[in-house]
């Protein structure tokens, strides 16, 4: 009798579970701080219950975009260190130390589709690969100074490459926002131009300053931790402004 319903009572557990997707729950303030800690974007709903407007949406897209990790906070104490008034949806990424609020009741239309989309257009990592939705959060950002890597995907260092500006990148959050561009797709050969390259001069690294709207290429040679990150604190000295631009005349945006 008692195994009975000792089963019946975890049976009942597992399924509430599954109704209520599994989203970990962050009662206190250290849970929240090691959540967001715990990975380059994370998305944080702050909201009352699972009745809230916008709960089941947010479950939903939740399983849809399974590289960015979500949880819940019904706790106000919680909310009050983000800033959080009323039920909002809120992501959280380490690249450029950015919160990013969708307050619920000011949406017009609240569906799964949309937070799918919420969550992908601001998706920005210490390595974004560039094309026309991440370009959103990208040119979105506070930080306009974009380290960029062109490099062909497939290619022998495309991978190496990727990994090394991955390990660079936080030494720059906030400066710096770390820009992958893939000179094998056709759409980023106009970015290519703008710096003056072609597929077949890559890999090679750049500096687009957004507000200046200048930019300026890593001279050819090894592309090396040690030169990037020389690269990088060689703008932030000052000392690029003197240096010729990359490519031809200037434009706005990549």
């Amino acid at each position: 009798m008692l195994i009975g319903l000792f089963f019946f009572v975890l049976v009942s557990s597992v399924i509430a579970n599954e109704k209520d997707g599994t989203l970990p729950r962050l009662n206190d303030s250290k849970a929240a701080e090691a959540f967001i800690k715990s990975a380059e974007v994370v998305v944080i709903g702050f909201l009352e219950g699972a009745e809230s407007h916008g709960y089941k949406e947010l479950v939903a897209a939740a399983k849809r975009v399974d590289s960015v990790p979500v949880a819940i906070s019904g706790v106000k104490e919680v909310w009050a260190d983000y800033g959080i008034k009323s039920d909002t949806i809120t992501l959280f990424r380490k690249a450029d130390n950015h919160q990013e609020n969708l307050v619920v009741p000011e949406a017009k239309k609240l569906e799964t589709d949309g937070l799918v989309n919420f969550f992908i257009v601001n998706e920005v990592r210490y390595v974004t690969e560039y094309s026309q939705v991440t370009a959103v959060g990208i040119f979105n950002s506070e930080v306009k100074t974009h380290l960029l890597l062109f490099a062909n995907r497939g290619s022998k260092e495309y991978a190496e490459l990727k990994e090394q500006l991955a390990a660079l990148a936080p030494e720059f959050t906030g400066q710096f926002l770390f820009v992958l561009i893939n000179g094998a797709v056709t759409s980023n050969l106009r970015s290519l131009g703008y710096f003056g390259l072609t597929p077949k001069d890559l890999p090679r690294v750049g500096i687009y300053d957004g507000d200046s709207d200048m930019k300026w290429l890593l001279p050819e040679g090894s592309i090396s931790t040690e030169r990037v990150r020389e690269f990088c604190q060689s703008f932030l000295r000052g000392e690029l402004k003197d240096v010729t631009q990359a490519g031809a005349e200037g434009k706005t945006e990549l």
